[in-house]
């Protein structure tokens, strides 16, 4: 176990715009926005949005979309039939249950179409300022590689994690992990010899250590946006 609020507040301090990239006004374009974004880009999520939600930007005009409408509009994303079924099934949810408002707790989020324990969190935490953290492949992958899990469960590893760090800075850490997982600490092989937490990092030499190299596999913030 090496420092979890010591390697937090170096995150913080090297990723201090750390948020959302995933383009919303709302917790319902959120809520679509992060259903979209499985499997995919946010990038390409973020392209292709605007369109979605001029046309269908709450849920009243989700719910009522033909499917083979909002299927051509997403087609891009991939998945585009389960997608198409999942966002606007939820928006039918949100009219029917929840009287046209996105809920604001994890109970009731996860009981919307295509909505699991990680968009719930997203949602509670940039929507809402819920404190949530959002245990995607990267976050997954980091905790493990600073010793603060040895599970494979996401719910296990959101567990273990939330043992570790304040609940106030939950929806933070959830950012600057997945940040540093995209840009510098890649499953395959992380760019170790550049990395701020390499003096603090349990996991560090199993990457790239000369500066030189390891600078070449740092992605920039505009492969994200």
């Amino acid at each position: 176990m090496r420092q979890p609020l010591a390697i937090l507040k170096l995150l913080q301090k090297s990723y201090p715009d750390a948020d959302c990239e995933l383009d919303f006004t709302s917790p319902f374009e959120l809520v679509v926005a992060t259903v979209l974004s499985a499997q995919c880009t946010d990038k390409r999520v973020n392209a292709v949005t605007p369109k979605l939600f001029k046309k269908y930007g709450t849920p009243k005009k989700l719910a009522g979309a033909k499917i083979q409408d909002v299927e051509e509009i997403i087609h891009s994303l991939g998945f585009f039939h389960t997608k198409a079924k999942s966002i606007t099934g939820l928006a039918q949810k949100v009219m029917q249950d929840f009287g046209g408002e996105v809920p604001a707790t994890l109970e009731e989020l996860v009981t919307l179409p295509g909505v699991g324990r990680k968009t719930a969190n997203v949602v509670l935490g940039h929507a809402f300022g819920i404190p949530g953290i959002t245990v995607d492949t990267h976050f997954g992958r980091l905790a493990r590689r600073f010793g603060w899990t040895t599970s494979q469960d996401p719910v296990k590893v959101e567990k273990d994690v939330a043992a570790l760090i304040p609940e106030k800075d939950w929806t933070n850490l959830s950012q600057v992990l997945i940040w540093h997982g995209r840009r510098i600490c890649h499953s395959r092989k992380p760019a170790c010899g550049v990395c701020p937490l390499a003096k603090l990092c349990p996991s560090v030499g199993i990457g790239e250590m000369d500066k030189v190299k390891a600078q070449a596999l740092v992605k920039n913030d505009e492969e994200f946006r």
